[in-house]
């Protein structure tokens, strides 16, 4: 797997025109842009829980080596081979964690966003007006993998494993794309931006409901990329157990699902894979919840 491949999700954007006043402390935002925070992070409201059944599916990709522009050619080795896994039943977040969630959990943690989050939020308010209310239904973005973690562990839920993500993406049958192997289009998904603005183009977390997977779940290609639990194991496919596989016990970089609005569309297919360092903040990386289905004698994956 090449360099410019495993950090495709790990794009930077542009500096933003304009910074937000800053108060004494660097990381700490001013009494303006504060109450936009406060306002934002009140408007939150949680993510409807979808249930993924229990069963096998299709996990990863058949090699093609006679269509190297194809959709159905994988992305690259790490995707292969196809194989069928059992996951157990478990449930997941519909949307991705929105902006107001994430702000309301630092509120919380009487953290302060990130100097970059700070920054964008302060330049769409004051140069594109966009309101307090659009803001609260973005997804969350700038989220470091153990805050995260963290978010979901504050409500009783964890991240979710690659498979299950991928599950919850294809359906049982290894769609192309969530919503089939039609090519994907504005109307599915908010992707291919990264030459339009210099600012995030993004889609509310509860939009495109054309665009949504076999059991609901919207934005599972573009808008976000989405963090997993699981280290990225170039490999692991290779030798993934056939039940509820937890991923690699260790590794340098987290996996990252699903493509973002600045991807192409080989990056939304559901098998395609990525990665990036756990302590990255990007403005491409965002993330939903899953919990598992306790059942007697099931042990909850990441227990």
């Amino acid at each position: 797997m090449s360099g410019p491949q495993l950090f495709l999700f790990v794009l930077l954007l542009c500096p933003y025109l304009l910074s937000p006043p800053v108060a004494e402390a660097e990381s700490k935002p001013s009494p303006e842009l504060a109450r936009h925070l406060t306002a934002i992070a009140a408007l939150a409201t949680a993510s409807p829980i979808v249930t993924v059944p229990a069963g096998q599916f299709l996990i990863g990709s058949k090699r093609v080596d006679d269509d190297p522009y194809g959709l159905w050619t994988q992305f690259d080795d790490t995707e292969l081979p196809q194989q069928r896994v059992w996951l157990d039943a478990y449930e997941m977040d519909r949307d991705e964690v929105s902006l107001g969630e994430y702000l309301a959990f630092l509120q919380r943690r009487k953290q302060p966003p990130s100097e970059e989050l700070q920054k964008l939020i302060w330049h769409v308010i004051t140069v594109h007006s966009v309101s307090d209310q659009t803001l609260t239904r973005w997804p969350a973005l700038y989220v470091s993998w153990q805050e995260a973690k963290d978010l979901c562990a504050s409500g009783g839920k964890r991240l979710p494993t690659e498979a299950e993500w991928e599950k919850a993406a294809r359906g049982a049958d290894g769609n192309l794309f969530p919503w089939g192997a039609a090519a994907p289009d504005s109307r599915l998904a908010m992707f291919g931006q990264h030459h339009v603005h210099e600012i995030p183009i993004l889609a509310p977390v509860d939009s495109h409901e054309e665009g949504r997977s076999p059991y609901g779940i919207h934005h599972l290609a573009g808008n976000v990329a989405e963090w997993v639990q699981d280290w990225f194991g170039f490999d692991y496919y290779a030798y993934m157990p056939e039940r509820n596989p937890p991923g690699p016990t260790s590794g340098r970089y987290k996996s990252v699902r699903g493509g973002s609005w600045k991807s192409n569309a080989i990056m939304l297919r559901t098998a395609t894979r990525g990665g990036s360092p756990p302590d990255n903040r990007s403005a491409t990386i965002g993330f939903r919840c899953a919990q598992s289905v306790r059942l007697q004698g099931q042990v909850p994956i990441g227990k």
